[in-house]
């Protein structure tokens, strides 16, 4: 086991992770790793270059080729509402990955099996010298199998569905709650029947359901988790 405290996350989409894992982590004072902004930034880059998504040998090229690094949003200018920062060769594309269209991109390039090696390994050194709260969808099987804690965060898709719609409607989206529910669908579809490390619950996961808890109560629960571990150590 690594020398870091990891806490690895993994769960659908909107079911609450990114923000759970966000707030999880400045209350520990740990790093958090939002693996799914990876896949987005990524998106973006074949999007803006004009590659297709399926062709794994031109984005992971054009990855390699790419500076990307994260980092917990910085005092003032970037507390904004993101949940981390994303810096793409010296850009700022914190807000630009956050677009249907590159959540879309996400869940595509995501079941390349040579993309999702080259950030594995990158997840994996980032959390082997820090400790760390990530999440994503292949992270307590996959990316940090000997975490100290793995959680699996789930919601019901109407649970779900609401809160994605509520978060197209402050940014402006005009979208139906009907066409979420479709969208989560497919996401949920794709990634639990991917061929490379599809979404699924580790036998020793916690299996922790939001649909009826708010976020500071999830946080709470967790970080009591935490402390009861580190005390046994």
């Amino acid at each position: 086991m690594s020398q870091s405290f990891q806490i690895a996350i993994d769960g659908p989409v909107a079911a609450g992770k990114g923000t759970i894992s966000r707030l999880l982590a400045q209350k520990l004072g740990f790093l958090y790793v939002d693996t799914g902004a990876m896949y987005r930034a990524t998106a973006l880059l074949a999007l803006r270059q004009e590659i297709d998504l399926s062709d794994e040998d031109k984005v992971v090229a054009l990855l390699d080729q790419s500076k990307l690094e994260m980092r917990n949003p910085l005092p003032p200018k970037e507390i904004d509402g993101r949940l981390t920062t994303v810096i793409l060769d010296g850009e700022d594309v914190s807000w630009a990955i956050r677009t249907q269209k590159c959540g879309e991109g996400a869940s595509k390039v995501a079941v390349l099996a040579k993309l999702r090696k080259v950030l594995v390994k990158k997840q994996q050194e980032i959390a082997s010298s820090q400790d760390v709260v990530m999440e994503g969808r292949d992270i307590t099987f996959r990316v940090l199998p000997d975490a100290d804690i793995k959680i699996f965060l789930t919601a019901s898709i109407q649970a779900r569905a609401a809160r994605r719609h509520t978060q197209y409607l402050i940014k402006g989206v005009d979208i139906s709650i009907e066409e979420v529910i479709k969208e989560i669908a497919e996401r949920d579809q794709r990634d639990m029947q991917r061929e490379a490390d599809p979404l699924h619950v580790v036998d020793d996961a916690w299996s922790i359901d939001t649909s009826n808890l708010n976020i500071e109560e999830v946080v709470d629960l967790i970080a009591n988790r935490v402390q009861e571990i580190k005390n046994q150590k």
